[in-house]
C-alpha cells in the first residue's frame, strides 16, 4: 500500500508512472527473509536509467542470489523532487518503496562526470550524509562503480566504496561480505571496508591519503592501512561466456530512451582510437559465443514481449561470428516481427549482407563515426577510416532504400584547424552528392544527412589524456565556423553546449580538492536534465576551502609516482597550438602503434613512458 505522503506527491506531478514500480519484470521478495538488501541508484531520471544496461546486467545477477534484494531507484524529475521536499518524503527505492537508509548498501554508477551534483541530490533526498567520515555503521555503505570510478578523485570523498573496472564479479563479492559480516555481528565500518578492500578492483578512499607539492600539484597518493593495495589494478572478466546476457529486463512504464531488448555481444574494442576512454577502459576485447547470444536473445524478447532487438558493443561489427549470429537470429526473429539494430557499425567493416540481415523486419537508423572532417586529422587521432570507405558504405546504404545518414564527428582535436571544421560539412556535403549521383536511390525521396559534432575533453587512461581541452571561445568560433560552411538544406548540425565540456573536462581530470566544490554547486542548484544546471561560473571560491580555477586543470602537471607508479616526477604542459605541433608531432606519428602494441592500460602507460615528450 502506498504511503499516503506518496500518493499525493503522485496526484501533482507530470509522469507518476517514473515513480510508481510495479513494472513487468521488477523483482520482489520478501525483506524479512533476505540478507542483503543493495539498492542500485542511476543519477538520471527514469527515461534515462532504464535504457542502461548494467543495471539490467547486475539487477539480474544480484537477484540471481535468493537471499539478495536488487532495488531500483533514479534521480526524480523536478516536479516531484520538489513534491518530496515539501511533504518530506524520502528518496525510495521502486520495488519496496522503502527509503535508501533501510539497505545495507546504495550503489551508484558513475557514467557521467556531470551526473555528480545528481548524487549528492539523491543522497541528500535519502537523508544520508554527503561525506564518508560522517557515516557509520547505522548508515548504508554508499558505492560506486562505472567508466567514471577511473578517475573518481573529485567525488572520492562521498563514497565508501568504488569499484574499477567490471562489478560483475566485484559486487556480489562486497555483498558477500556485508553478509558475512551482518550475520557475524559487531562488525565495525572500517574492519568491514578492510575485508571489501582485499576483493581486486576495489579502491576504498578513506584508507588513502593524498600528499601535494607546495604548488598544489599531487606529489602522492598513499595507503594509511597495512595490506592496503599502493596500487590498484581493475577487475576484469576474462571469459564473457562465463556470464550469460540477462534474458529477463524490467520493462518500463514510461518509455524509456532506448526501450528495446539489448544484449551484450562483445566487450571492449582494438580500434585504438586516442580520444577514446571506454576502448581503452574496457581493454582486451573479448566476445560471446553466437550460440549463447542467440538463445539468450529468444529467450529475452520472449520475457519481456520487445520487437526490437540491439546487438550492443563499442563495436558490434567486429565480432568475429556476426554473420553466424546474424542467421541465427534470422531463424526466428522474422516469425515473431522482432527487428535487429546494430547501433555501432563501423565504416571500414559495413557490408550489403549486413544490411540484408537487419532489414528483414524493418529498417532502424544508421550511424557512422567519420570523428574528424579530414584525413590528416583522422590519422592523428588514429581513426582508420578514409573517404572511399565512407563512400562505399553509403553507397550500400542509399542502394538499400535508406535515405538518411547521421555522421559522428568531434571538434577541438589535437592540431585542428579550421580546415578541419570546413572537412566536416565538405564529407557530409561529398554524401548528399552521393546520393543524387546513384540511379538506384529512392525515387521522389530526398536525403537527409546530420552532423552530430562533439567536443573534444581529454580524459585519464587514454593516449590524449594530457592533450590541452581546446578552450570554450575557440570551441564556439569553429561550431559557427561550421554553421556557416553549410550550405545545404539537406544537412542538418548539432553541437555540443562548449560550457558543459569544458565542466566535464574539469571534472574527468580533477582531484579531491574539487568535492567541497560540487558539493556547494549542487547545494545552490542540483542539476537534472533539461535545467540550466548548478551556478558553476564564478563558484570555484565559494567554500573558502578550494580556489581553483578551471583552466589549472588543463595544465597536466603530474606526478608519475601518481600515474604511472614508476618513480620520478613528469610534467606536462598546456602548449599553444604551434608549439604543439611542432613539440608532439613525433609522438602522434608514433602513436600509430598503440592500436596493435597496447592491449591494457598498463601497457597504454609502458607506452606513453618510453614515447612522450616530458620534463623530468
Amino acid at each position: 500500500m502506498f504511503d499516503p505522503k506518496l500518493k499525493e506527491a503522485l496526484g501533482r506531478v507530470q509522469k507518476p508512472g517514473r515513480y510508481t514500480g510495479g513494472e513487468p519484470g521488477s523483482v520482489y521478495k520478501d525483506k524479512e527473509k533476505v540478507d542483503v538488501r543493495f539498492a542500485f541508484c542511476f543519477p538520471d531520471t527514469y527515461e534515462v536509467g532504464m535504457s542502461f544496461l548494467g543495471e539490467k546486467i547486475l539487477y539480474e545477477l544480484l537477484n540471481s542470489h535468493e537471499n539478495w534484494w536488487c532495488e531500483r531507484a533514479f534521480m526524480p524529475w523536478l516536479d516531484m523532487k520538489a513534491e518530496m521536499e515539501r511533504l518530506g518524503l524520502p528518496l525510495y527505492t521502486m520495488e519496496s518503496k522503502d527509503p535508501l537508509t533501510a539497505f545495507d548498501a546504495v550503489g551508484f554508477t558513475l557514467q557521467y562526470e556531470l551526473s555528480y551534483t545528481n548524487i549528492l541530490a539523491m543522497l541528500d533526498l535519502a537523508g544520508i550524509p554527503f561525506y564518508s567520515k560522517d557515516r557509520d555503521e547505522s548508515w548504508p555503505l554508499i558505492v560506486a562503480g562505472g567508466p567514471c570510478a577511473c578517475n573518481a578523485e573529485p567525488i572520492a570523498d562521498f563514497f565508501d566504496v568504488v569499484q574499477l573496472g567490471e562489478g560483475e564479479n566485484q559486487l556480489p563479492g562486497i555483498c558477500a561480505e556485508i553478509e558475512k559480516a551482518k550475520k557475524e555481528g559487531g562488525v565495525s565500518k572500517k574492519e568491514l571496508l578492510l575485508r571489501i578492500a582485499k576483493i581486486p578492483g576495489v579502491y576504498i578512499p578513506a584508507f588513502y591519503d593524498v600528499e601535494y607539492y607546495e604548488d598544489g600539484r599531487v606529489k602522492a597518493i598513499i595507503p594509511n592501512e597495512p595490506g592496503i593495495p599502493a596500487r590498484i589494478t581493475k577487475a576484469i572478466i576474462k571469459d564473457l561466456n562465463e556470464f550469460a546476457p540477462p534474458t529477463n529486463f524490467v520493462v518500463p512504464m514510461v518509455g524509456a530512451i532506448q526501450d528495446r531488448a539489448s544484449i551484450e555481444v562483445l566487450r571492449g574494442c582494438v580500434r585504438g582510437c586516442r580520444f577514446c576512454q571506454a576502448g581503452f577502459l574496457y581493454r582486451p576485447m573479448r566476445q560471446r559465443d553466437a550460440g549463447l547470444l542467440n538463445r539468450a536473445a529468444q529467450e529475452l524478447c520472449a520475457n519481456t514481449g520487445y520487437e526490437e532487438l540491439s546487438l550492443s558493443s563499442l563495436s558490434t561489427s567486429d565480432h568475429g561470428q556476426l554473420e553466424e549470429l546474424l542467421d541465427d537470429l534470422n531463424e526466428w526473429a522474422p516469425k515473431e516481427h522482432v527487428s535487429l539494430s546494430l547501433p555501432s557499425l563501423r565504416v571500414d567493416n559495413f557490408s550489403q549482407s549486413l544490411i540484408e540481415k537487419t532489414t528483414k523486419v524493418r529498417k532502424s537508423g544508421l550511424t557512422f563515426a567519420a570523428e574528424a572532417g579530414t584525413q590528416r586529422l583522422r590519422n592523428v587521432i588514429n581513426k582508420n577510416v578514409t573517404w572511399d570507405e565512407i563512400e562505399k558504405t553509403c553507397t550500400i546504404a542509399f542502394n538499400a532504400g535508406y535515405t538518411s545518414v547521421k555522421l559522428y564527428f568531434m571538434m577541438g582535436l589535437p592540431t585542428e584547424t579550421m580546415e578541419d571544421i570546413e572537412g566536416i560539412a565538405e564529407t557530409a556535403q561529398k554524401v548528399v552528392d552521393l546520393y543524387y549521383s546513384l540511379p538506384k536511390r529512392g525515387k521522389g525521396k530526398g536525403v537527409q544527412v546530420t552532423i552530430s559534432c562533439a567536443c573534444f575533453v581529454p580524459k585519464p587512461h587514454t593516449p590524449f589524456q594530457f592533450v590541452p581541452m581546446d578552450t570554450e571561445e575557440s570551441l564556439q568560433a569553429k561550431q559557427k565556423h561550421l554553421l556557416e560552411s553549410v550550405h545545404s538544406r539537406k544537412i542538418k548540425v548539432n553541437y555540443h553546449d562548449s560550457t558543459t565540456s569544458f565542466l566535464e573536462g574539469v571534472f574527468a581530470k580533477g582531484d579531491r580538492r574539487l568535492a567541497p566544490v560540487i558539493l556547494e554547486d549542487g547545494r545552490l542548484s542540483f542539476c537534472v536534465p533539461g535545467d540550466d544546471g548548478p551556478p558553476w561560473s564564478g563558484v570555484w571560491n565559494l567554500t573558502g576551502m578550494v580556489v581553483l580555477d578551471g583552466d589549472d586543470y588543463f595544465e597536466f602537471q603530474c606526478d608519475d609516482e601518481v600515474m604511472h607508479r614508476r618513480g620520478g616526477t613528469y610534467k606536462f604542459y598546456a602548449l599553444d597550438i604551434d608549439t604543439f605541433r611542432r613539440e608532439t608531432r613525433r609522438w602522434i606519428s608514433q602513436g600509430e602503434e598503440i592500436a596493435d602494441c597496447c592491449k591494457t592500460t598498463e601497457e597504454l602507460h609502458e607506452w606513453y613512458l618510453k614515447h612522450w615528450t616530458y620534463n623530468r
